[in-house]
């Protein structure tokens, strides 16, 4: 059996069983075609029944999981089918039986990577030695020796000469309380000499220390510089390598055309491409396709495998393609394509309205519909606070005090005039405003009560995906109260302590959260007819009157 036909499998049935797509999947927001879930399904018993992969997955303790894509296709025969890759590497190897290959395999491409690979493992391996030789770090061991001696020397000449400094103060203080001109102009005189001695004395001491440690110092700096020399050398040659990967890294499209991974960023960003770039799994599809005469019919990429400690990633869940790494190689790869329209620029607020809960001469409290932005977003201007300025006109707001993910319907809060929107914006960074969510869990969770603490940033590669990040993640932090388990579901209040960028979504679908998605997250769990979180009361004090105010309007699921 030959590598092609084993890459591809043959849908024996399903031809004649589902209707052809009738445009290509748009890879950034999709839902699968049906097709391409018969494939997705096909693959993963596959990966299953894999003694080798179902080893590494499930008992592999360090073993991270990975996406895997499917690309459904009719070959120059028109028969029905599909070819399946993964992103990166599979084990530490860019080939594994079944699976399209690199798009481009550096280890076989005339030699020449291997070659500058194996100059850049030579410095390396230079650099290793230098820096781990025996009189190289004895002598810098004396160096951090002697260096601490001549600190504590001279931090106690220097102490020692700070305390004298102070006595002289006080007694010229005294005299010039006491004494006469004369005697203030003798002690003024004495202390300028005695002050000068001083600083001759600590110049004379850092002088010596100086002195006797020079010659480990100069031996020293010259090794380091060798050393930076060479790191140095390295880092040019590796750039120099990596570009060369990016000038040979060719991609093609429907129209047979080729262009560069470099000229494809330089063009479409002006920029060079991160690393890593082009291994994903939906280039491998469509370039294998272009090149062996299939026609791409529909995408999906799934994940397998555990998820990585800061993302969310659901086993056999379907992602969109990331878009710092594809977003641009697949711009130009589907060109020649007939592809579904971005659902993004579409305005999913169209035909809805909102309801105004109360208003007075100060604020708005607002019930938003889910699926309707708050603010204008990049590509769709209809908002609520877009519709709210063309109501408003004579207001100097209404100001959004607070926001809403365009998924979450409920209770939002808006302000008529600046000093009202102030007041209570500072009540939110008080925390003296109390929010409510009820949120409905994809799945039951043990513990009725809790508290999640889970730092968070955005994720720089996939925006808007967060991550949990403890190193340069931002202070989130959610209570939750078990309110129903049913039917294998589980409706849960949540109190939100912060207001992070998807807090509440990444808090109950994260490992280290509840572990359970929200039903309908089309980010961190399974899209469905909609995002089963509502934000249902609020409570403040009215920013004119200080009344307390309070509202709740209930979730309709």
């Amino acid at each position: 059996m030959t590598q092609k036909q084993s890459i591809f499998t043959v849908f024996e049935d399903l031809a004649k069983e589902i209707d052809l797509p009738k445009k290509f999947t748009f890879p950034f927001y999709y839902q699968p075609h049906p097709l391409a879930i018969s494939a997705s399904k096909i693959l993963q018993n596959r990966l299953i029944n894999d003694s080798i992969l179902s080893e590494y997955f499930e008992k592999n303790e360090e073993a991270v999981g990975k996406m895997f894509g499917v690309l459904v296709v009719k070959n120059k025969n028109h028969q029905l089918g599909f070819i399946s890759a993964f992103s990166g590497k599979l084990m530490d190897s860019m080939h594994y039986p079944g699976f399209t290959p690199p798009l481009f395999d550096v280890h076989h491409h005339d030699g020449f990577y291997k070659k500058e690979e194996s100059k850049q493992n030579q410095l390396t391996a230079e650099i290793h030695k230098l820096e781990n030789d025996s009189t190289y770090l004895l002598l810098e061991q004396e160096f951090q020796n002697i260096s601490r001696e001549q600190n504590d020397a001279l931090e106690k000449i220097k102490k020692d000469l700070q305390n004298k400094r102070i006595i002289r103060r006080a007694i010229r203080k005294k005299v010039k309380e006491t004494g006469s001109p004369q005697e203030i102009e003798e002690i003024t005189k004495k202390h300028a000499i005695e002050s000068l001695k001083a600083k001759q004395f600590l110049q004379k001491e850092q002088k010596k220390w100086e002195e006797k440690t020079a010659p480990t110092r100069t031996i020293l700096t010259a090794k380091k510089e060798q050393i930076s020399l060479l790191k140095t050398t390295r880092k040019k040659k590796s750039q120099e390598l990596q570009n060369w990967i990016f000038e040979n890294y060719i991609f093609h499209n429907a129209r047979q055309e080729s262009n560069s991974l470099k000229d494809i960023f330089i063009r479409q960003r002006g920029i060079v491409p991160p690393a890593g770039t082009g291994e994903c799994a939906a280039p491998k599809l469509l370039e294998f396709a272009y090149k062996n005469d299939y026609q791409p019919l529909a995408l999906a990429e799934f994940w397998w495998g555990p998820s990585p400690p800061s993302q969310i990633r659901k086993q056999g869940n379907f992602y969109p393609s990331c878009r710092s790494k594809c977003e641009p190689i697949l711009g130009f790869m589907l060109q020649g394509l007939e592809i579904n329209e971005n659902p993004m620029l579409q305005n999913p607020a169209e035909g809805k309205k909102f309801e105004t809960i109360f208003e007075d001469e100060d604020l708005l409290v607002i019930n938003k519909p889910a699926e309707f932005l708050s603010v204008p977003g990049k590509n769709i201007s209809d908002s609520v606070e877009t519709r709210l300025k063309q109501k408003y006109l004579n207001y100097s707001g209404p100001f959004l005090v607070h926001r809403l993910d365009m998924s979450t319907s409920g209770l939002l809060l808006a302000a008529k005039n600046k000093k009202a929107h102030e007041i209570l914006q500072k009540q939110f960074l008080k925390k003296t405003i109390n929010k409510e969510y009820i949120a409905l869990l994809d799945g039951e969770i043990q513990k009725q009560n809790g508290f999640i603490d889970l730092p968070l940033r955005v994720d720089l590669d996939n925006r808007p995906y967060q991550l949990v990040c403890h190193k340069h993640g931002k202070n989130a932090r959610t209570q939750y109260e078990v309110l129903e388990t049913k039917n294998g579901k589980t409706k849960v209040k949540l109190f939100p302590i912060t207001g992070r960028t998807h807090q509440l979504r990444v808090h109950c679908a994260h490992k280290n959260g509840l572990n359970t998605p929200i039903i309908g997250d089309d980010l961190y769990g399974t899209k469905r007819e909609r995002l089963c979180l509502h934000a249902q009361s609020i409570s403040f004090d009215h920013p004119v009157t200080g009344e307390k105010m309070s509202f709740s309007v209930k979730a309709e699921f």
